[in-house]
């Protein structure tokens, strides 16, 4: 695995693996590769420094650093996520069809979150329909 820092046309730079520098064009082609922050599919490799492992401590300590910035993000996720589940209302599939009732006040304001295809996120966005994806996976939960 090859890891990228990539960056869209808004200047957000992120990080992303892939298997190969193919692997990547290929994705980019299909517009499977988008900007966390933005959603924009418009992704460039960014310029990286090599990632030259050594034998030293520094490289230990490094990566030691590197355990604890993942764990933070980690718990951050996990608190985002929890916040989420408490305080939104979980619609699954249906999440289009909800947020343009919401949006177009035929049901009331109210918090939510569910599942849509790229397709139908974009669709929503061009209507004018605010949506944040989530940086969670949320495949497992049930409706209640």
């Amino acid at each position: 695995m090859i890891k990228f820092d990539l960056k869209c046309e808004n200047e957000h730079i992120f990080e992303a693996s892939f298997e190969d520098s193919k692997s990547f064009e290929s994705q980019k082609k299909r517009k499977l590769i988008n900007c966390p922050y933005c959603n924009s599919f418009k992704v460039s490799k960014s310029v990286m420094a090599p990632n030259i492992s050594s034998k030293s401590n520094s490289s230990k300590k490094i990566k030691k650093e590197q355990d604890k910035i993942f764990a933070s993000y980690n718990k951050q996720l996990d608190k985002l996520k929890s916040e989420v589940e408490k305080n939104f209302t979980y619609v699954g599939k249906k999440f289009p069809e909800e947020a343009r009732k919401i949006h177009y006040g035929e049901s009331g304001e109210k918090p939510i979150y569910g599942e849509a295809s790229e397709k139908e996120s974009q669709e929503l966005i061009k209507e004018g329909i605010p949506l944040v994806r989530l940086p969670f996976d949320i495949k497992d939960r049930k409706k209640n």
